[in-house]
């Protein structure tokens, strides 16, 4: 099929070329010219796994090109609009500027019969709204919402190999005309046996925020139980095993540490609280606020701790962060904990250096006044104190005798509970973790 995917950021660049690894003949279109030419180059203007092989591969088969011009839609039989949904400045809700403007440029370029497809995350009712203005320009084409789950870090597999595909159409019927299409786009991934769910728009559109809000609920959960573990002395990863035994709750996502960022989680579920406002249901996502507030609060307690492995005072002692992404396999740095963290010290009198694998570049724009050190040897020499705030492999597998000789004092947070406490206290460390004695 002929497919053309309208923003070519971390969603549309993963999915235009998994799009054409799967057969089909994609355009990637997108307004920023540069991240253009890099795409076309075969270079993603971000950090993910295996994708720039990906591009690689399936622009030397010539099923995969990228453009500034939205008139090379026309043609398409499917469209895919992968665009931002930024969270609005100095609101929760989402700002749909972007997914309106997408709509806008492509409604001139529509033909008979096409199907355009929606996979940003919008608040619910969005759908509705623009499949009136899609069927306004061409009555026999289709809007369809079709949520991404994507995990940084881990898109390009599950783009491949998702774990569920949900089609919201109009009528939310098996017989929708959309459905068989959307079918032949996913022929290869409905063959390996993925499941396939046939919605309504408004359910389809929730199922993203719904998704979302509850992983944030289960990481806040066991935050919050990390600080009454602190506060008795429990242990939180033993108690996550325990509880995580229990088949109605799963150990996934039980894992006590600094709390989540990046641009889904954080930003997602506060324009959900918002939306459930504007459809006068904001009751029923309160309990939303106190995860937002435990999620802040992990990062308060950071700083707390550091201050307590310091001896009671940050001023002038050398931190060096472990990590600057908001998670491993990326080089994202959106609503980053470890890099709030940094800041936090630093304007509590602490000299910060931080070292990251991949995210530097863009921790500098976030956070020009920081110090950055790319060489981990040279970012750990004579720190007063190590925090482990993003848990890159090359973190979780250093060695604690080694690292020893190179600082001034031997003392590390593990702010994501992954390293072994015996082994680094062995080694003559004193080791803090979250909620852990």
């Amino acid at each position: 099929m002929r497919i053309s995917v309208i923003g070519c950021g971390y969603l549309g660049a993963v999915h235009a070329a998994c799009m054409a690894k799967l057969g089909h003949e994609v355009v990637g279109i997108d307004v920023d010219g540069q991240k253009v030419l890099e795409l076309s180059a075969a270079r993603a203007p971000f950090y993910e796994p295996g994708l720039d092989e990906l591009l690689r591969e399936v622009q030397e088969t010539g099923r995969l090109s990228f453009t500034t011009e939205m008139s090379a839609a026309a043609g398409s039989q499917v469209q895919f609009i992968c665009v931002g949904t930024p969270q609005k400045k100095g609101e929760n809700g989402a700002d749909m500027t972007y997914v309106d403007a997408a709509i806008s440029a492509l409604l001139p370029h529509l033909a008979p019969g096409v199907v355009v497809v929606g996979k940003s995350t919008v608040p619910v009712g969005t759908a509705a709204r623009l499949a009136e203005l899609v069927e306004h320009q061409e009555p026999t084409a289709h809007a369809v919402w079709n949520p991404e789950f994507l995990r940084e870090g881990h898109a390009v597999s599950d783009t491949l190999r998702p774990d569920r595909l949900v089609y919201g159409v109009t009528d939310g019927s098996e017989d929708h005309p959309a459905v068989a299409i959307l079918d032949e786009v996913y022929a290869e991934s409905l063959a390996a046996g993925t499941q396939r769910l046939v919605t309504d728009h408004p359910t389809a559109e929730l199922v993203k925020a719904a998704a979302n809000s509850f992983l944030a609920t289960k990481i806040s959960f066991i935050n919050a139980m990390a600080e009454v573990c602190e506060a008795s002395g429990a242990d939180v990863t033993r108690l996550a095993d325990a509880i995580g035994m229990d088949d109605r709750i799963g150990r996934k996502f039980l894992n006590a540490g600094i709390g989540f960022g990046g641009g889904c989680l954080p930003k997602d579920i506060r324009a959900f609280m918002a939306r459930a406002g504007e459809l006068g249901a904001d009751q029923a996502l309160t309990f939303l606020r106190e995860v937002d507030a435990i999620n802040m609060r992990r990062r308060t307690r950071v700083v707390e701790i550091t201050r307590e492995l310091c001896g009671g005072s940050l001023l002038g002692k050398r931190i060096t962060v472990l990590g600057a992404a908001f998670k491993p396999e990326s080089d994202d740095v959106r609503d980053s904990p470890a890099l709030s963290i940094a800041a936090q010290l630093q304007l509590q009198g602490a000299i910060v250096t931080v070292s990251d694998p991949k995210a530097l570049a863009n921790a500098v724009r976030r956070f020009p006044e920081l110090q950055y050190e790319p060489d981990l040897e040279k970012a750990v020499r004579r720190a007063d104190a190590l925090l482990l705030l993003t848990e890159w492999q090359l973190y979780r597998d250093l060695d604690p005798f080694e690292l020893a000789g190179l600082v001034a004092s031997p003392r590390i947070l593990d702010g994501r509970n992954v390293l072994e406490a015996p082994k680094w206290r062995a080694a003559g460390w004193t080791y803090r973790g979250m909620g852990r004695p």
